[in-house]
């Protein structure tokens, strides 16, 4: 080996301990995450789902989750066949189908992951001309998922909407036939504000009505609304669900008499309501109370707004192991800060701090924790280093509905949801199209336009005329498609710099020196080289 082989060798050598000492091998790291699986919820799925995609680019770890509904999910978690499971309500003492109480084995915690608002995905059209900008008071909702409201031309809608002229056609209610969080949300709320005409209280089992349909799961219920045949239906469903399949949602009446629209920022303002059961000693630690919530008198609230809570193992046991509760507080971590950056865009609203922290003490209760539980350095869009957990950034910027929004002879034109194209004037009311500010806050907003555009506009599955899924996997299509952010502590930083200067000068001295040593070795005089010589 000549000298310049030599000392080629000694610094790709040295590049290579270079590169090794300053991260090169991470994938070593992330195998030392163990795989971890969880089933619930459908209602906080698709941001499980973007938070799930998140972690195995940037941290090669792998969560994996089904979303069968809450009550199918808490039954998982107490078979101890998954790791977590996702749930909007707590376990029950007594089941509404007569079952065995719901009593885990092993300790548990329930974790706040994410708040949103149950809205009303409908489709409907007048004219032939696509409806955006529907109102519904929270009497008239009731009456319509309950059979006492058959027909969109009902009295009781038509004063809520002056804008429009509603046509006589047939409302499909369509609502849950699995067990669900959602049901259970929707079902306590009116119990709660219209018990007059709702009197089986909360339950996660929704009765069919007589004029109803019933599909399963989330992106079921969300698919029979955006079918061709889905015309004159309605349904409950996650915010989510509607902006990503291009669909309107309906503007609830709240307690200050505006309807709103379930923004980022009207359940952030709606949830400042919110009371937290913060006895340990409780079944329901950490549960939420939401009856401040349904009557907040701030205009800017949407009052069918919760949160989902992730089920935390707090003992080994099933499924769940020491190894494991690494990755899950990791993952966990994750998804109280940086995670929440992506809420809003996914059709959700981020944790405040007050629900972060709470969110913090379980993870520290879970086993083999390792993650960071410092709130200065949480990257949430709710708070800033230094923020009393009683504010709520959101909720301090977000603007007062429009005018057009209250009550009264005059309806709003601009479209909520995944459909924030204008619906004309078709009625008695003057109409109007909220204000920019305003439209942010209550009606479709820029999350809601970005998410419309990126979105396919249309669902996945294809269901026959009694919808029943006959293609596709049930998903509504466009479903999370934000891009992945990265990690805070996987950002660019001086061993990012070092790694790609390094990178070069390995490649230059690789490459370089073949293409140079002819040249050098020739005589510029002769033409010959020097061993020709």
């Amino acid at each position: 080996m000549t000298p310049t082989s030599r000392g080629r060798a000694r610094l790709i050598a040295a590049l290579g301990v270079l590169l090794i000492s300053i991260g090169v091998a991470l994938p070593a790291h992330a195998a030392s995450y163990e795989v971890i699986t969880g089933t619930g919820s459908t209602w906080s799925q698709n941001a499980l789902d973007q938070w799930r995609r998140n972690v195995a680019s940037n941290y090669g770890m792998t969560v994996n989750y089904s979303g069968v509904g809450s009550s199918a999910g808490r039954r998982d978690f107490i078979q101890g066949s998954v790791d977590y499971a996702v749930s909007e309500i707590p376990f029950q003492s007594r089941p509404e189908d007569g079952s065995a109480p719901e009593v885990p084995p092993r300790g548990y915690a329930y974790m706040p992951i994410v708040a949103g608002g149950t809205a009303f995905m409908y489709h409907l059209t007048i004219g032939g001309k696509r409806v955006t900008n529907l109102r519904l008071s929270g009497a008239v909702i009731t009456r319509i998922f309950t059979g006492a409201i058959t027909n969109w031309n009902d009295p009781a809608i038509q004063s809520d909407n002056p804008g429009l002229a509603m046509p006589d056609k047939a409302i499909v209610p369509v609502v849950r036939s699995d067990g669900s969080g959602s049901s259970a949300q929707f079902t306590l709320w009116m119990s709660k504000q219209h018990g007059d005409a709702w009197t089986a209280g909360m339950r996660s089992q929704f009765p069919t009505p007589a004029n109803g349909k019933a599909q399963s799961g989330s992106s079921g219920v969300a698919g029979y609304v955006s079918q061709g045949y889905g015309e004159g239906a309605i349904t409950y469903v996650e915010y989510s669900y509607a902006l990503e399949a291009g669909f309107p949602v309906a503007k609830v009446l709240n307690a200050a008499d505006y309807y709103v629209e379930p923004t980022a920022d009207s359940v952030a303002v709606a949830l400042l309501q919110a009371q937290i059961n913060n006895d340990p000693s409780s079944p329901d630690y950490l549960t939420q109370i939401l009856d401040g919530v349904y009557n907040n008198a701030d205009p800017r609230t949407y009052p069918l707004s919760s949160y989902s809570y992730m089920i935390v193992p707090t003992e080994v046991g099933g499924v769940f192991t020491t190894a494991k509760g690494n990755t899950l507080s990791t993952f966990a971590s994750y998804m109280l800060c940086e995670g929440q950056q992506q809420a809003r865009d996914l059709g959700y609203s981020p944790l405040p701090m007050n629900l972060v922290l709470a969110g913090f003490d379980q993870i520290k209760r879970i086993p083999g924790n390792t993650a960071s539980t410092d709130p200065n350095t949480c990257n949430n869009p709710t708070f800033k280093p230094g923020d009393s957990p009683s504010n709520n950034q959101l909720a301090l910027t977000a603007a007062q509905p429009a005018d057009c929004d209250k009550r009264g002879p005059n309806q709003c034109t601009t479209g909520t949801a995944g459909a924030p194209q204008e619906t004309p004037v078709t009625g008695t009311g003057s109409g109007g199209a909220a204000t920019t500010g305003a439209a942010a806050a209550s009606g479709g907003g820029a999350a809601a336009a970005g998410a419309a555009a990126t979105g396919t506009g249309s669902a996945a599955a294809v269901y026959d005329s009694e919808g029943n899924l006959i293609s596709g996997d049930g998903a509504v299509a466009g479903v999370a498609t934000a891009l992945p952010f990265t990690l805070a502590s996987n950002g660019w930083g001086w061993q990012q710099s070092v790694m790609l200067g390094a990178v070069i000068l390995l490649a230059a001295v690789i490459a370089i020196p073949p293409v140079l040593s002819p040249r050098l070795r020739r005589s510029p005089k002769s033409g010959r080289s020097d061993a020709a010589r």
